[in-house]
């Protein structure tokens, strides 16, 4: 029984290589062939690739400078990041919350089998998060350092350690996230707002991670003494890679003890999680208190419920309404600097120069916002429902292009008038700052709903093909940034010698507003007609 229960565990993990889900059916072969080398050379070429070029780059400094366990340490605290964070979701979702707990538990199937299983997939995936950055960083030690059987031994134990840590740091964290959740009436901000920390987080690392790598390899010995003196069992954990024999047997005893921790936690809280629902209050509805809306108020209200109610939409879809603020915070923060050198002369660059780039870059992050492209497409197998009410299609149509200057007005604004603030241009070109991205903003929303309509999907399994992987998104957001990258070479380039860069812009503004009239009158007629007739 065991067996065949890891067998589908292992038959869920790889079921996007066999299984097409956009078509609901079996790969091909081939295509399961391919999918599985394109995994293959991300993970091992690229990722894996880049972590060798990092071990190159600091274990020879290091074992010069008689410090092994200090590139051990470094190693092991990247390696158990990236499979806790590789993997604490999947853990949430496949061990605790399972779509099939309660087909399982309704069998004569003992739950510690259930449990084992499931922990199986659990260890593989944070194998495979952590192995990417361990298993290159052992090659680039045994390669560049005299070999020593304790050496071999003692990396090898250092991998099942770290994999170990990282095992159990995973079920200890998706058991966290998994008693949150059972508490939470709506999931959808919370995993919103985790994402964007991480997003956050990986872009601090990633950008600061060659000046922390430098600043370590320069004052190894400095940081070394500190680590000993204050942080000792640091100390031994990294010597466990060089095959000191207190280490291996310190750290076997410590993980082996959490292993027994994370057990007894399982087998006493699994079922009291896995069998619960989420602890949603009852509200009895006094459908006197409901307000009277309009038709076009309540198609509004279904097209952002429907936003805030998937974490996929709004993460996809609505990213740009979070960068647009953080970019105008940026421009108050470290806009002053630039703009002193440009006003003190030391950057030969013209002021209308600057007011193109930043509306370029307004107008780049702003395609980010492309809400109105999968929105045709999620509407799905219900649509009929829309299509059977007395509703104008095209009052859909327009529902769906505010939401998008909905979410996109606001943050706009607040981004053009930090810039503005920052810049300090004359007023022709503070109104352009505002008057151009706006515009731009009304031609993406009137766009993608043109283009969602030309290439509907409504026969979708997932969601997350209509909002990632479906032609009227690829063409809104490449289109966006084409589009963006235009009014640079239109008002610098080609019109530099021929009119000043305020007529330029205006005459891009003029030119952007009569094709978003030129899209929202066909919508308005051949638009509504098609959305009927889907």
């Amino acid at each position: 029984m065991l067996k065949i229960l890891i067998k589908k565990q292992m038959a869920e993990l790889f079921r996007s290589y066999v299984y097409d889900p956009k078509r609901n059916r079996t790969r091909s072969k081939a295509g399961t062939v391919a999918m599985l080398v394109l995994f293959g050379f991300l993970m091992i070429v690229v990722i894996g690739g880049m972590f060798t070029a990092m071990s190159l780059a600091i274990c020879p400094a290091l074992y010069m400078a008689g410090m092994n366990w200090l590139y051990f340490d470094l190693i092991g605290l990247i390696a158990v990041l990236m499979g806790v964070l590789g993997s604490v979701f999947t853990t949430f979702s496949s061990l605790y919350l399972a779509k099939d707990n309660d087909l399982l538990l309704s069998m004569p199937i003992p739950v510690k089998y259930i449990v084992a299983a499931r922990l199986t997939s659990v260890y593989l995936m944070g194998l495979l998060y952590s192995g990417v950055v361990l298993i290159p960083a052992v090659i680039v030690y045994w390669a560049t350092t005299p070999f020593s059987v304790m050496s071999v031994v003692g990396c090898v134990v250092y991998v099942l350690v770290i994999t170990l840590l990282v095992f159990v740091l995973s079920c200890l964290l998706g058991w966290v996230v998994a008693k949150i959740s059972v508490k939470l009436k709506n999931k959808s901000f919370i995993t919103v707002i985790l994402s964007l920390a991480f997003i956050a987080l990986y872009y601090v690392l990633y950008f600061n991670a060659q000046t922390l790598i430098g600043q370590l390899v320069e004052n190894a010995a400095v940081y070394g003494e500190k680590i000993k003196g204050a942080a000792y069992p640091v100390y031994l954990f990294g010597r466990i890679g060089e095959g000191y024999w207190p280490s291996l047997l310190i750290f076997a005893v410590f993980t082996a003890l959490l292993l027994a921790i994370m057990w007894i936690i399982l087998k006493r809280t699994f079922l009291s999680i896995a069998i619960s629902t989420s602890a949603v209050s009852k509200k009895k509805t006094d459908l006197r208190q409901v307000s009277r809306k309009s038709v076009f108020s309540a198609l509004l209200g279904k097209e952002f419920s429907k936003f805030v109610s998937s974490p996929n939409y709004m993460l996809n879809c609505g990213l740009g309404s979070v960068m647009l603020p953080a970019l105008g915070i940026l421009a108050l923060i470290k806009g002053r600097d630039l703009a002193d050198l440009i006003y003190s002369g030391e950057v030969q660059m013209s002021i209308g120069t600057v007011a193109v780039l930043v509306i370029t870059g307004i107008c780049w992050i702003m395609s980010a916002i492309d809400t109105t492209a999968p929105s045709v497409s999620l509407e799905g197998r219900t649509l009929w429902v829309l299509q059977s009410l007395p509703v104008n299609p095209k009052s859909v149509l327009d529902a769906k292009i505010s939401m998008q200057l909905i979410l996109t007005f606001p943050p706009l604004v607040f981004c053009s008038a930090c810039c503005v603030a920052v810049m300090r241009p004359g007023w022709a070109l503070s109104l352009l700052i505002f008057a151009l991205p706006a515009a731009f903003a009304l031609l993406l929303a009137v766009f993608g709903t043109w283009i969602g309509l030309k290439s509907p999907n409504l026969n979708w399994t997932n969601e997350i093909y209509p909002i990632k992987q479906s032609l009227p998104v690829f063409f809104s957001m490449f289109g966006g940034w084409i589009c963006a990258g235009i009014i640079p070479l239109v008002s610098l380039l080609l019109l530099r010698n021929v009119m000043s860069c305020e007529l330029s812009l205006l005459m891009l503004l003029c030119v952007i507003l009569l094709t978003a009239a030129f899209l929202y009158a066909h919508l308005a007629n051949k638009g509504a007609e098609t959305f009927s007739k889907l």
